[in-house]
């Protein structure tokens, strides 16, 4: 028996421009460098952590 991975499918949609470096450094980490750009990440604690110090600026959804 296999167990599948979740994904979670994150959307930067809102701008960086005035945001704390420490924002800005977790939009980058979870590897998004522009707005509309989305990214898969297996999902586990420390993604779910990043997303919601950003969840302001980021649309999720399970892939």
């Amino acid at each position: 028996m296999v167990e599948k991975k979740t994904k979670l499918k994150i959307t930067l949609v809102k701008s960086l421009i005035g945001r704390p470096e420490t924002q800005r450094r977790t939009v980058r980490a979870l590897g998004l460098t522009r707005m509309h750009q989305t990214v898969e990440q297996n999902d586990g604690p420390q993604i779910r952590g990043m997303v919601s110090k950003i969840r302001h600026l980021v649309k999720v959804e399970e892939a």
